[in-house]
């Protein structure tokens, strides 16, 4: 089974932009995962297409229309896509963990709603099974750019595109912990040497170093993970 990537945006010609290079974009070459774009514009309105306007109630910017949106969605992702889930990459949906990517991964893919402007009409979340996630706290200027991080923490996943899958265990996250400190060659940079204890050779005294390291690490930049670590124990 080839993982699916369905997108609907208003820029077609941006995919598959970062997702075409390194190991992600030789898993597409590869056929290890497939992306299926539509244009949001083909179901504007009138001759030059429009798929927008102002919001009921006033304020600032255009929101998406529900009715091309809805058109858009329905001809397109839900049509061809039965069996893959609606995304829209939105600020004010729920965060994106490490648990969640690996969920996406395991499925036969995802279809992914670009939102612009203000955003979309409400009634579209409201009348499709539609799922929002965040990136993060901050807001990008469309969808197609919280697609392309989105996209690739899934594919990373799958099997046959990462070289040494096994490195996958030991990232951040993966135990609620962020990832210790990597070392190579020269061995002295600046005046600052590589841990004694990397160059002994002992691997179990490498494993405990890398594990209370990245312990202090977490404790230190995201206390938050700790005390979620805790409470799931």
């Amino acid at each position: 089974m080839v993982w699916q990537a369905n997108i609907l945006t208003m820029y077609p010609d941006i995919y598959p932009g970062p997702l075409g290079y390194s190991l992600i974009g030789k898993a597409l070459e590869n056929n290890i995962w497939k992306m299926n774009v539509y244009d949001i514009r083909k179901f504007g309105h009138g001759k030059h297409k429009i798929i927008d306007d102002k919001p009921f109630g006033g304020g600032a910017g255009m929101v998406m229309r529900a009715d091309v949106l809805g058109d858009a969605i329905e001809k397109t992702l839900i049509q061809n896509h039965e069996n893959e889930p609606l995304v829209y990459l939105s600020p004010k949906g729920k965060p994106l963990k490490h648990s969640k990517v690996k969920s996406y991964s395991k499925l036969s893919g995802v279809s992914i709603i670009c939102g612009h402007f203000e955003g979309i009409d409400q009634r579209i979340l409201d009348s499709y099974n539609i799922e929002e996630v965040s990136i993060g706290d901050f807001v990008v200027t469309g969808g197609e750019i919280a697609s392309f991080v989105f996209l690739d923490a899934i594919i990373r996943l799958l099997p046959g595109v990462l070289g040494n899958y096994n490195s996958i265990d030991e990232e951040s996250f993966i135990q609620n912990l962020l990832e210790y400190p990597q070392y190579t060659k020269p061995q002295e940079f600046k005046g600052l040497k590589v841990p004694d204890v990397l160059l002994s050779g002992n691997h179990e005294k490498i494993n405990k170093w890398r594990i209370e390291t990245a312990k202090e690490l977490t404790k230190k930049i995201r206390p938050d993970l700790i005390k979620k670590k805790d409470k799931d124990k």
